[in-house]
């Protein structure tokens, strides 16, 4: 006789790993952001060299950008679910909502390119000075991370939210938790920037 267990069972242990495995990254990147800010501060109060820097504007309309796309987000879960259970016939809403979630965060992450740009034409490069140096790697660090969450979005649309299955639902929860995730993390970023740099 078969001990294997059903494949329901099997779904339901992915996915609820999956879901566990979000919650462990997250902790992983906030401690990398964490270590970043610490460092931040420490090599501000060390030195006399420390020139404060004007943030372009454009970050601003990135993180209304970024602020719509978990907005969005939201809407394509509410769309799709009603509370743990499919929403019959709300696959191509939810679809949609998916896909602006996506267009926002790709233009979030092309105005940090013009920002990064607008810098150079200053002439403040990563190596200029210590606090360009902080802007450049705190905000490349986050939008690699925001461009992993795009990833994912994109294999969601991808699935096309047809044949809603428990593991889909699991998977569209746990990249929805890191996408306002990566919000959370960007405006905490934003205030650092304003203040310390």
């Amino acid at each position: 006789m078969s001990t294997a267990p059903h494949p329901s069972i099997r779904r339901s242990t992915a996915a609820e790993a999956s879901h566990s495995g979000i919650w462990v990254g997250i902790f992983a990147i906030t401690m990398s952001f964490v270590a970043f800010t610490s460092a931040l501060f420490v090599r501000e109060g060390s030195s006399g060299d420390w020139q404060h820097l004007t943030l372009p504007a454009i970050i601003y309309g990135n993180t209304l950008a970024l602020v719509a796309s978990s907005v969005s987000l939201e809407m394509s879960r509410r769309a799709i679910f009603v509370g743990r259970e499919f929403r019959s016939g709300a696959e191509r809403a939810g679809a949609g909502w998916l896909v602006l979630t996506l267009a926002l965060g790709f233009v979030f992450v092309a105005g940090q390119i013009v920002a990064w740009n607008q810098l150079a034409g200053e002439g403040l490069y990563l190596a200029t000075n210590p606090n360009s140096s902080f802007f450049y790697v705190l905000t490349a660090v986050h939008a690699i991370h925001v461009l992993g969450g795009l990833l994912a979005m994109m294999w969601l649309v991808r699935l096309r939210l047809g044949h809603l299955t428990t593991m889909r639902r699991r998977t569209f929860e746990s990249t929805a938790i890191y996408w306002h995730f990566m919000g959370v993390l960007w405006i905490y970023l934003l205030i650092v920037l304003r203040t310390k740099l």
